[in-house]
Parts: C-alpha cells; structure tokens; sequence
C-alpha cells in the first residue's frame, strides 16, 4: 500500500474547533464570552499559520449547533486543504463538508519520514508505536496528558491555532513519560 506523504513546512494538525458551541467556552474555560467572537477569532488564529495550499488534519469535533450553511461557511473561511479525522460530535453536515480526501476514524499519515497515526481518541498503543510512530489526537481538550510520542493537538493545548510537526515534538521531547505499553514493568515486591 502506498503511503500519503506530506511536508512538515506545509502539514498542520488541529482538533475540536467546536464552532458555534456556546457550551464549549464554559466548558473548556475558552477565553471568549460571545460564540461569534469565538468562531471569528479561530478563522483569524487559523488562517495566520495555514496558507491556501497547505494541508490540515483536523482531528474531530468540526462544530456544534451549527446549521449545515454555518457549517459551509465556516469549512469556506479556513485556509487549506482539509482531512478530517471523525469525532464525536461529527454528524452528517460536518463529514459532507468538501474534504480534501475521505474523512476517516483513524488515518496513518506520513510527514518528513515520520509515521503519525491520527485519531479523534487517544489511543493507549497505535501501529508502529514501537519503531517512531507518533500518535496525535483530539477530544481531550487538554485533559488528557500526552506521553513522549503521543500528543494532544486540540486548539485548547496550543493557543486556539492549527500546530506544526516541530512544535509537536519540541513538546514531545519535554515530555518524559513513554506510551505505557513501552514503559518498563515495576519491580513490585
């Protein structure tokens, strides 16, 4: 099987956008008192990183409370070419969005040689995990800590904007826990 390859100077990632979901803002602790800023200021924060020809996996959670027009609007403003990887709160207004490939409930990507498996869920073990495969997800909004090869890309952890490959792993290298099923067992005695 081929393998979809992208550049990391051109490959963004991002989750859990939630447009126009009022509860969202309480919810996660969201800066903003008002949906319509909200919304407004992530196409703003989305559009500063992600130029017209780039690409964005957006694992999950597009919006909510949206009308299927809300929805084409908003998917219309984003920059990019857009993959989504399914979450939760994804229905039909959101997977019938102009994709730029077929929406998916995990997806393994390749970026710069390096193996990233995308899923809306954190997964506790993913295909390669043991030869440099890396995980990102979603749906945590921050929750939910990352290990040194699996990270949460939700708009929560990194100021409300789309993240770039070395920003993932500068934070990865930060972060000393392995995927549990690598870490060594205790020596419980």
């Amino acid at each position: 099987m081929k393998h979809q390859t992208f550049n990391a100077a051109t490959t963004w990632f991002s989750a859990d956008a939630h447009f126009g979901h009022r509860g969202i803002l309480r919810m996660s602790g969201r800066p903003w008192d008002d949906i319509a800023r909200h919304d407004e200021d992530l196409i703003h924060a989305w559009n500063s990183r992600v130029r017209p020809g780039n690409d964005v996996f957006f694992l999950g959670d597009f919006a909510m409370n949206s009308s299927p027009e809300r929805c084409q609007q908003v998917f219309a403003r984003l920059n990019g070419k857009k993959h989504l990887i399914i979450g939760n709160h994804d229905g039909p207004r959101h997977i019938g969005l102009p994709w730029a490939s077929e929406p998916a409930d995990l997806r393994t990507v390749h970026v710069d040689g390096t193996r990233i498996v995308l899923c809306h869920y954190a997964l506790r073990t993913w295909n390669g995990s043991w030869r440099g495969a890396l995980h990102l997800y979603g749906h945590s909004h921050g929750a939910l800590p990352g290990t040194s090869r699996s990270c949460d890309v939700g708009l929560d952890c990194w100021g409300y904007r789309p993240v770039g490959l070395a920003e993932i792993r500068e934070r990865l290298a930060a972060t000393p826990t392995p995927p549990e099923e690598q870490r060594p067992e205790d020596d419980a005695e």
